[in-house]
């Protein structure tokens, strides 16, 4: 029974990264046609963006080599599922020219909020990812192509320990300045506590960044995405990164564990009242599907108990 509490938006849109983000950090390379038809079944289940692939090179990310090849089997689900979005990862340029090649209309770029982690994941200072990102982000409005900025590391880094607000919030504001439309914080290893989540997204606001630009995309080490997800739902944010299953984690911070599991997400939500447009059974029996192909069982508490471990 759905109990709707005070101060939470109406609807949700959940950015689902399974698809990529989950698939990149599995030891399990899947064929090209089962990526497919996942990312079918998502959007059959209700999803209304998915996000398909990266285009990062292959020797970095070898589980998304075939984006080339994935993409152009996916990009006319929109015209079956209308309003559905698929955007791709790009690391630079070369990366926004295969996507628009293959008639992207949305991307994203990953950026650090940390100076080791974009040295580890970027191979560059902080400052110099940014100038990177800059012609991708011009060359994409110039193209009226979409573009997300990831922003990791916002709570905690494996090296560099409590990451400051103020840091946090200066490259995230410059990547909204190069001009994308929307900045997703990460709580990349899952250190983030609720508390910090209010804090980070009131800073933010005081820097005139509201909830309305803004999404979260929080990992579940500690058993903390969800409770953090409510937080920054009573902040005002009604964008939300989860991953069906709960697959992912990150291959260059080994302390990361998996994305918030997409099931467990709309569990609670269903349960507050907010609307997602995600049919749950649905959902929960794709995730079940891919742990077959995956040959494990998901780690999806909701998939658990809806369809059980088998």
């Amino acid at each position: 029974m759905a109990v709707r509490a005070d101060g939470l938006p109406q609807r949700v849109r959940i950015h689902e990264v399974g698809p990529r983000d989950g698939l990149q950090n599995e030891s399990v390379a899947l064929p090209v046609e089962v990526k497919a038809e996942f990312i079918a079944r998502l959007a059959q289940a209700g999803l209304t963006t998915v996000e398909a692939t990266s285009f990062v090179h292959p020797k970095w990310v070898p589980q998304l080599a075939d984006a080339e090849e994935l993409f152009p089997k996916v990009s006319t689900l929109p015209q079956q599922y209308p309003g559905l979005r698929l955007p791709v990862l790009v690391p630079n340029e070369r990366g926004l020219d295969r996507a628009l090649d293959l008639g992207a209309t949305e991307i994203a770029v990953f950026g650090s909020a940390t100076e080791t982690f974009a040295a580890r994941n970027l191979n560059r200072t902080v400052a110099e990812s940014l100038e990177m990102f800059a012609p991708v982000v011009h060359r994409a409005a110039e193209a009226e192509v979409r573009v997300r900025g990831y922003l990791s590391m916002c709570f905690g880094d494996p090296w560099e320990g409590p990451v400051a607000t103020e840091q946090v919030v200066a490259v995230g504001k410059a990547l909204l300045d190069l001009g994308c439309a929307e900045l997703s914080l990460g709580d990349t290893i899952g250190t983030g506590t609720p508390g910090q989540v209010e804090a980070l997204l009131g800073a933010f606001a005081a820097a005139g960044v509201g909830p309305e630009r803004l999404a979260v995309h929080f990992h579940d080490t500690y058993g903390q995405a969800l409770a953090n997800t409510l937080a920054a739902l009573r902040c005002g944010v009604s964008v939300v990164d989860a991953s069906a299953g709960g697959l992912g984690g990150c291959p260059y911070a080994k302390s990361a564990t998996g994305n918030l599991a997409t099931e467990d997400l709309v569990w609670m939500l269903d349960g507050l009242g907010i609307e997602t447009g995600v049919d749950l059974a649905a959902l929960a029996a794709t995730s079940q599907w891919l742990a077959g192909h995956l040959g494990r069982p998901s780690p999806s508490r909701a998939v658990r108990a809806l369809v059980g471990s088998s």
